[in-house]
């Protein structure tokens, strides 16, 4: 994306990493570039087959759903003022999983609309994004352009979610992230705060606190890649405190067409799969990994995946195994086919609550 210091955060970013450009740049369509302003489009678009066999409910489901990311489009632009860049972007994510539930009326979920000022001092970003804490965890998830652990039988898929990290919530911020010292970033922002004590006299009296550190190198054909994020945030009603903190964290390494990724994270009173209003919290614990290796020969990514989450928030246990391969017609078309094994276990009894394997075999369209 020519002259466009927006990719830096967003789909662009996520997108890229999952194709393992590690430039932070996704391809888009130019529409316009002259006397230092430009702006752009681009696009995410999927379908996969869905045969899941549910062997709780004994029951087998065949769907046409979307992956793990959803279709998008995004809009960008920049505009160079001298010692600034000035630049912003919207995306518009839709899913097709709602073709009969309610075919007149597809919901749109906007989870970036933003502004950013570029500088020798970094940049600072205004609006709407991705948080911090999980963030990496889940941008550099080999599944990202997958399917992952099911959700409902005729919902969403949850990629890693509840099975390695949780969410980065796409929450209102004002974040600053530093230029780059020799492969060392920092970003830190303050968010909008998640109401988890929902109730009479409620209040969250400071905003969350999320914040990144990530580190690259290139040691003679290796390449690594580290991370440690982490949030913050208190809320209190008339009877009760939860104070919610999480840290991310992960180290990938890639040679020769060999990748190998470890991240995990661990909370307190701070929900692992997403943090929401209205949506009551305990100051109980979890954490997770995920471990995945993949390999890339010609246009073939061949992947392997395993992930858990143990939460007594919520008093769940998970796993997911993933089997995957994606398959490069060109730059902007790819076929993927996906095996899921996912459980869910309820604490404290054992009792299983989901034992899905899922098939997963679709396509991928970018511009």
């Amino acid at each position: 994306m020519n002259n466009n210091k927006v990719t830096k955060s967003g789909l662009a970013l996520a997108v890229a990493a999952s194709m393992l450009a590690g430039s932070g740049a996704q391809a888009a369509v130019e529409v316009y570039n002259q006397d230092g302003t430009s702006f752009s489009v681009d696009g995410y678009f999927n379908a996969f087959y869905v045969n899941r066999d549910d062997k709780v409910a004994d029951v087998r489901n065949s769907d046409i759903k979307m992956g793990f990311l959803p279709n998008t489009i995004g809009f960008n632009f920049s505009k160079d003022m001298g010692d600034l860049t000035l630049g912003g972007r919207s995306s518009f994510w839709t899913t097709i999983n709602d073709s009969l539930q309610s075919p007149t009326d597809t919901s749109i979920d906007v989870r970036q609309l933003y502004a950013t000022v570029d500088g020798d001092f970094g940049q600072v970003l205004i609006g709407k994004d991705f948080g911090l804490y999980a963030r990496s965890n889940i941008f550099l998830d080999e599944l990202l352009m997958g399917f992952g652990s099911p959700g409902a039988a005729t919902g969403v898929s949850f990629g890693n979610i509840r099975a390695g990290y949780p969410y980065p919530n796409p929450s209102a911020q004002i974040t600053y992230r530093s230029p780059d010292m020799a492969g060392l970033k920092v970003a830190a922002g303050i968010l909008e705060p998640a109401n988890t004590t929902p109730g009479a006299g409620s209040e969250q009296s400071a905003p969350r606190f999320e914040a990144e550190l990530t580190y690259s190198a290139d040691l003679q054909g290796l390449s690594l890649s580290g991370w440690l994020n982490g949030r913050h945030q208190s809320s209190e009603n008339a009877t009760t405190k939860v104070d919610s903190r999480g840290i991310g964290y992960g180290l990938k390494a890639s040679v020769a067409g060999l990748s190998v990724t470890a991240s995990g994270f661990t909370s307190e009173g701070d929900v692992p799969v997403l943090i929401s209003d209205g949506l009551l919290a305990s100051e109980e614990d979890a954490d997770g990994y995920l471990l995945q290796g993949s390999y890339t020969q010609g246009a073939n990514r061949f992947v392997l995946s395993y992930g858990e989450t143990d939460s007594d928030q919520g008093g769940f246990e998970t796993e997911n195994t993933s089997f995957a391969v994606f398959h490069d017609v060109n730059s902007n078309f790819k076929l993927v086919a996906e095996y899921n094994m996912f459980e869910q276990e309820t604490k404290p009894t054992g009792a299983t609550a989901v034992d899905a394997d899922t098939l997963a075999v679709g396509a991928i369209v970018t511009f």
